[in-house]
This record gives structure tokens, sequence and C-alpha cells, in this order.
């Protein structure tokens, strides 16, 4: 069996796909780490987890629902309001998916 090769949109256009990923994430990171702890965790984690391929999700989902008792308990906000970011945005992205099938 031959295998078909998958060809780019236009020349470069995976090279510059990644460099807006990269640049965004850094955005991402760089106005997370300017706002306190607690709405820092939470935003990251939310705007990331919306990302996420709904296929994964409930495993991502999973990650939420651990980080948050276990960040709370440590007493590191950021790892709790993380944790509820990420949970809140798998719950939305599985509901999405389900009702799009």
């Amino acid at each position: 069996m031959e295998t078909k090769r998958v060809k780019e949109p236009f020349p470069g256009a995976y090279f510059l796909g990644l460099a807006i990923t990269l640049l965004l994430l850094y955005l991402v990171l760089a106005v997370g780490a300017s706002l306190p702890p607690a709405v820092a965790g939470f935003g990251v984690a939310f705007l990331l987890g919306l990302t996420v391929n709904p296929r994964y999700a409930p495993y991502f989902l999973a990650v939420g629902l651990f980080s948050i008792p276990v960040g709370f308990a440590a007493g590191e906000l950021q790892v709790g309001w993380g944790g509820v970011g990420l949970t809140l945005a798998e719950l939305i992205l599985l509901l999405f998916a389900r009702r799009k099938q």
C-alpha cells in the first residue's frame, strides 16, 4: 500500500502555525505572570484547557479535579484555582463536544 503525503497549504505553513502558537503561549504566560496568583492560575488553566482535543478532555478533567483539593490543602492558591479553571474548561468542552455529535 502506498501512503499519501499530506501537502502543506503553502510552503512553511506548519512553521508559521508553530510560531503563532508559541507567541500566543508566551502572551498567555506573560499576562498570567502579571496577575495575582489565584487569578493567573484560574485564567491560564481555563484558557489553555479550552484548547484541548475533546478526545483527551476526560483525562484533563481528572487532572483538574485532582489539583483542586491538593492545591488548596497545600496552600497553593495558583494550583487550586488552576484546577477549578481547568475543570470548568473541560466541562464546557465536553458539553459542546457532545452537542456537536
